[in-house]
């Protein structure tokens, strides 16, 4: 359940017209389906155009514009939020108010209005000013009670306060709409079977939702250890720079790193510099918002990653270690455009997709709920994400004979072992060596003192 972007960041110049590209080998098949139309990008977002190192013209560099209060208003702001009534929000909430705030959900402006609402549960995109389609597969909305309704309706605006009761955000004009949970479920997850895990709590939220343009305070801080870890997309672009990057690429995952997602990540960066980019640099993106509880938590799998890239399996030099924080729906084809999407707010645009992205097993059957390669097809055709080029998968496994992980070669299928996650948590649960070459040491015993913590 993998996925990784590459971003191409080597000279830009300001984009505000259509801009003629000259085609070449090193353009993708997603520019030519672009056909120069690279320059028409959805609104609130800051573009540049990267230059590769043959000196044709790449598709745009987007960083999405985020929802912070000036800071020269904010102690007018706050004093504000102080006077408004409030809606307390849930750790989920407070998750959707993180990644609007940063931007990675440009150019939404706050939570959904029943018209954008509509047109993601229908359409995966909503349609812009300007005619073109900004890519927005999952909802990221506000659900409130009847009581909490009743309460607000008539008021021009309301604070949004965390769970200790602080004001974290305001939200302008609210426009309250029906919640219809069944259908919302059926349409992100092709079920409405509560026991899967984003269903539940959408089951458990308020009658009705409110949409409505947020202004965010203060930046969103978790104080658990890890916030450095939180990169902005501007920070990140900012990273890019400093580490002299030409060409960035994505990895997001949720797991723990294998020596097999290692791989991957190595050849991939080898493959750029083939292409002719000097110094690619590789962002390790951990999902960071609420996962399922059969998955490893955040901490251990941000120790877990840092070992790996301590070991040297991955260098540090090209390596930037972060966090996405957005929750994890478990959506599959449906969540997969919103990671890429996400990510192109970042500046990427190359994507690498793995078998079964954002998948779990169904909740009834404990079979795959997705296809596992509809992932990869969803985003080739996703509106609003033309100007990704969907990059070849290749799958890893054990080598028997080589003692480590590869390249699958179905020539000689007997000599691999493919180690899934369910079989590697077993492996780290019962305290057993995995083969060697599988994990870097170090990383495996983090797994494994997690696993003995829970006993």
């Amino acid at each position: 359940m993998i996925g990784f972007v590459v971003s191409g960041v080597r000279g830009t110049q300001n984009v505000s017209e259509r801009i003629a590209v000259s085609h070449s080998p090193v353009v993708t098949q997603s520019a030519a389906r672009n056909s120069g139309r690279y320059a028409r990008l959805s609104l609130n977002m800051t573009a540049t155009v990267p230059e590769t190192v043959s000196g044709t013209i790449a598709p745009p560099r987007t960083i999405g514009a985020d929802l912070m209060v000036p800071k020269d208003q904010v102690e007018a702001k706050k004093a504000e939020a102080e006077t408004l009534p409030s809606v307390s929000l849930s750790e989920v909430d407070l998750q959707w108010v993180h990644v609007l705030s940063e931007g990675w959900a440009a150019p939404l402006k706050g939570f959904m209005r029943e018209d954008e609402y509509v047109q993601t549960l229908h359409f995966n995109a909503i349609r812009q000013a300007d005619g073109s389609f900004s890519n927005q597969s999952v909802p990221i909305v506000l659900d409130v009670s009847d009581e909490k309704k009743k309460e607000l309706e008539g008021c021009s605006a309301f604070a949004l306060r965390d769970e200790s009761g602080k004001a974290i955000a305001i939200l302008r004009n609210p426009e309250f709409y029906v919640h219809n949970k069944e259908e919302r479920c059926a349409r992100m997850f092709g079920l409405v079977d509560a026991r899967h895990p984003y269903a539940e709590i959408i089951y458990n939220g308020g009658e009705w939702l409110v949409g409505g343009d947020i202004e965010v305070l203060e930046r969103v801080r978790y104080n658990d250890g890890l916030d450095e870890y939180r990169l902005t997309p501007q920070e990140l672009e900012a990273e890019y720079v400093k580490r002299g990057a030409d060409a960035v690429f994505f990895f997001q995952l949720r797991n723990p790193i294998h020596n097999g997602h290692a791989l991957l990540m190595t050849s991939t960066r080898e493959e750029l510099m083939k292409r002719g980019f000097k110094n690619p640099v590789l962002v390790v993106h951990q999902i960071g918002g609420k996962v399922k509880g059969d998955d490893v938590p955040l901490r251990e799998r941000m120790m877990q990653n840092q070992a790996v890239i301590t070991e040297g399996v991955l260098d540090p030099k090209s390596t930037i270690l972060g966090i996405f924080p957005s929750p994890m729906l478990y959506a599959g084809p449906t969540e997969v455009q919103w990671h890429a999407k996400a990510r192109l707010n970042a500046g990427c645009q190359f994507y690498i997709v793995g078998r079964d992205p954002a998948g779990m097993k169904h909740p009834a059957t404990d079979e795959d709920m997705y296809d596992p390669w509809h992932g990869k097809k969803a985003l080739t055709f996703a509106p609003g994400l033309e100007n990704l080029e969907i990059l070849p998968f290749r799958v890893a496994a054990y080598d028997k004979k080589a003692q480590g992980m590869a390249f699958f070669d179905p020539s000689r299928a007997e000599d691999f072992l493919f180690i899934s996650g369910t079989k590697m948590r077993k492996y780290a649960a019962s305290g057993e060596t995995p083969p060697n070459g599988f994990m870097a040491p170090s990383a495996w015993k983090i797994l494994v003192d997690y696993y003995a913590s829970k006993q």
